[in-house]
Formats: C-alpha cells, structure tokens, sequence
C-alpha cells in the first residue's frame, strides 16, 4: 500500500499529511484573496519587496503578512529570495492588475463570500441535488445578481478577466469565416466578439446579452468601428437573426439540459441552414487525470444547477437542440470548441 504522495515541487509527503493539506485548500484560497485585495503583485512589479515594506506599503500586519506569503511561495504564488524579499512568480504576474491576461478580478470573484458559502454547502447540494446558492441567498444565482448591483459588477468584471486567456486562445483555435456576421449570444462585455473581430477585419460582430454586462462593453475602438452593434435581450426567448456564426460560451455550463435545451433551440430558430454553431466550454475526458473542467463541474453543480460535460454530453444535447456535432478543437486554453450545424 502507497504511503507518500508528492507535493507540486517533487518533494515526497505522506498520504496523511497530503490528504489534510487538501481538506485546508479553503486556507489557500483565502490566502490568494488577500493577496490580491492588498494588491501585493502590483507592489512587487517594480523589483522585490520584504514583507515589512509591503506590509507598509498596504497597511497590513508584517509578521502576519509574512506568513500569508510564505505560505502562497509554497505553491509557486510569489517566491522568497536568500535575502527575506518577495518576488513575482510566473503566476504571481497574473495577479497584477495591469498586466495584459491579469486574473486579478477573476481571483476576487471567484473567492468572494457568495461562493465561499456556496462551496461549503456541497454536502447539501450531494444529498438534496439542486444548486446550493440558492438555498444560502434565497434566489437562484443570476436572479440574486439582478437584486445586487455590486456583485453583478463584480460577476461581469470576474468573468471579462477569467476570459481574456481563453478569447485569445478561441479566436486563434477556430477558423474563423473572414466575412460574415458572428452572433456572440450571452457573450458578456464581448471579449471573444473583440478578440475574433480583431483577427478578421472584414468581418461583423452582434454582442447580444443582458443590459448590465452590455453597459460596461469592451468594443469601442477605431479598429473595430461599425464593424458592431450590441442587443439586448434574453437567450431562452429568441436571439438576434441572420447570423453566420452563432457562439456559446460560457454559457451552456450554466444550465442544466432542459434550459440549454430553451437556449439551443432558440439559436436554431435564429439560424439559418448554412450557419454554424460554437460552444466554448471544458470538454471532460474520461479517466482519474486531473483537468480544470473537473473543478468547474463541480462549481457548476453548487452554484447554478450546472455542469461541465464530456463529448457524448454535449452530441446527445446538441442533437436534443436541433444541432449536430460536427467536430470537437482543443485550445491553448482550458476550454474547448464544440462546433455543430443545424440538422
């Protein structure tokens, strides 16, 4: 019987000390969120730090502030040199605000409290099925962020800097037609629609979403200009018609299959025979190997009744839509494209 596991370095620990450190990862993730509302990667950006200068600087406890870094070093978030300073990590530049892919906002959104809480009620969520949220906020997710202005900023904000890697690596995975019109249907502030129509300077885009998401848009620009139009609106009724190419990401994951089934067939019904549809989302593989999907999944579950899928998943909901699956691409990204056309 296997006794050792070992940590993300390669240094060997018992299976005992592995398995509680993995029941303390609330810990990390707290961590994290300190980092990142003390802002601590962007101190560091100008060269490295001690932990009394950044504890200065942020008006934090150093001794404390120390322990928090010492221990985010551990798994490659910051790095403590010979001399007592801290340092940007690979990782730990994603956290600044102002670097081209940051995570910092996705980091705060995806630690905020309305998940914390979410993700503590799983074992309610196992025995009861449903998505826990609304058991500890007393409305499902999206009907909650409608109620509360801040956390519906803080959500759109989350999800711009959790897809600004993956618009980037979507627009580069898929052929994009050079003419035409995409419809990014739930598309949020429009990263995707702004990456893909920067690739492809002949063609159009239609970002087509809810009214707070489509306020804070990212598609103002000589480069783009009226090559774009937002619309507003509600993807279980109808969606914007004419489309070339129809995109779903991050959308689908949301839903359980009957409301996708409401949002696949309103694309279809928009559609017409020679348009394709695209759906970004993980791809689960079979077998025990890790992969992010498998923690989205989950999160899904919790929080909006929703999940990831494997590729047999989506071709049975796709055929359920009035789609076929026709192929599936990887990207550099974690999620994949699911392309399919009208059957």
């Amino acid at each position: 019987m296997a006794t050792s596991s070992t940590q993300p370095s390669g240094v060997p620990v018992d299976i005992a000390t592995h398995l509680l450190d993995q029941a303390m990862g609330h810990f990390f993730s707290a961590a994290l969120r300190t980092a990142a509302h003390h802002r601590i990667a962007d101190r560091l950006a100008e060269g490295p730090r001690t932990a009394e200068q950044l504890a200065d600087a942020t008006g934090t406890h150093p001794p404390h502030l120390r322990r928090v870094l010492r221990y985010l070093a551990t798994r490659g978030i910051f790095r403590e040199d010979a001399a007592g300073a801290y340092q940007l990590t690979p990782a730990a530049r994603q956290l600044c605000t102002d670097a081209p892919d940051s995570l910092h906002t996705a980091i705060l959104m995806i630690t905020d409290e309305m998940f914390l809480r979410t993700s503590a009620g799983m074992q309610e969520t196992v025995q009861h099925g449903g998505a826990a949220f609304e058991r500890f906020f007393g409305a499902p997710f999206f009907d909650h962020l409608l109620s509360d202005p801040a956390k519906r900023d803080l959500f759109d904000r989350g999800m711009s800097s959790l897809s600004g890697p993956v618009d980037d690596a979507v627009s580069a995975a898929y052929p994009f037609p050079e003419t035409g019109t995409v419809v990014d249907v739930g598309g949020g502030r429009g990263g995707l629609l702004r990456a893909v129509l920067r690739r492809r300077p002949r063609l159009d885009g239609v970002l087509f979403d809810q009214a707070p998401p489509l306020a804070q848009h990212l598609l103002d620009g000589d480069e783009l200009k009226g090559r774009w139009r937002t619309e507003e609106g509600d993807f279980f009724a109808a969606v914007p018609e004419g489309g070339d190419l129809y995109v779903l990401k991050h959308v689908l994951h949301d839903w359980p299959d009957d409301a996708c089934r409401r949002i696949l067939r309103a694309c279809r019904a928009a559609m017409g025979t020679g348009s394709r549809l695209l759906v970004v989302d993980c791809v689960l593989p079979q077998g025990n190997a890790p992969h992010f999907g498998k923690t989205m999944d989950v999160a899904m579950m919790a929080i909006v009744d929703g999940q990831e899928r494997t590729a047999d998943e989506f071709a049975t909901l796709l055929s359920a839509g009035g789609f076929r699956l026709t192929r599936t691409l990887p990207t550099s990204a974690f999620p994949s494209i699911v392309e399919a056309v009208p059957e």
